[in-house]
């Protein structure tokens, strides 16, 4: 027999289930994990101590889908803290890989756009936020950094690094 209790508790499940996924990526998205940061060596470069950033880069976020600046030099062995303020009225992220790691990760946000991140070479600012990276870019090459939220990508939110190699003595 099924009480009025019991339909109550199934609707309620129901709505948080149709609710969750909807939220995620409003209410608290990409919410990056307490604790010290992961430092896994990418071809860019690996996570950054603050303390070694003698460099602070400012990128913004733009409410026609692109980044200012959008092509960025730095040396290699340089350890940068980027600043990323969103000055857009949605939510951004700032990711930096390999073009076919972005291209890889922005086909796979097309299918779960809601999934979460912690990995210290990206970051989700909200609308009107501010969020921060340091990274040492450890590795000479050219790489990019883009909004990967969908269609943002396609849109050409995405810019260029240029990482200079050390002189050899």
């Amino acid at each position: 027999m099924n009480t009025p209790k019991r339909w109550l508790s199934a609707m309620t499940a129901a709505l948080a289930l149709c609710i969750s996924p909807a939220l995620a990526h409003t209410e608290a998205p990409h919410a990056k994990k307490a604790g010290p940061v992961q430092k896994e060596q990418k071809p860019w470069g690996i996570a950054g101590e603050a303390k070694q950033a003698r460099r602070t880069v400012t990128v913004r976020m733009v409410d026609y889908m692109r980044f200012s600046p959008d092509q960025l030099v730095f040396r290699q062995g340089e350890t940068v803290r980027f600043v990323i303020d969103n000055d857009d009225l949605e939510l951004h992220e700032f990711v930096m890989g390999t073009q076919a790691e972005i291209e890889d990760h922005a086909a796979l946000m097309k299918k779960f756009p809601n999934m979460e991140h912690d990995e210290p070479w990206m970051v989700h600012v909200p609308a009107g936020g501010r969020g921060e990276i340091v990274w040492t870019f450890n590795r000479p090459g050219e790489f990019v950094f883009a909004c990967l939220m969908p269609r943002h990508y396609e849109a050409g939110m995405v810019g260029k690094i240029k990482v200079v190699a050390r002189k050899e003595k």
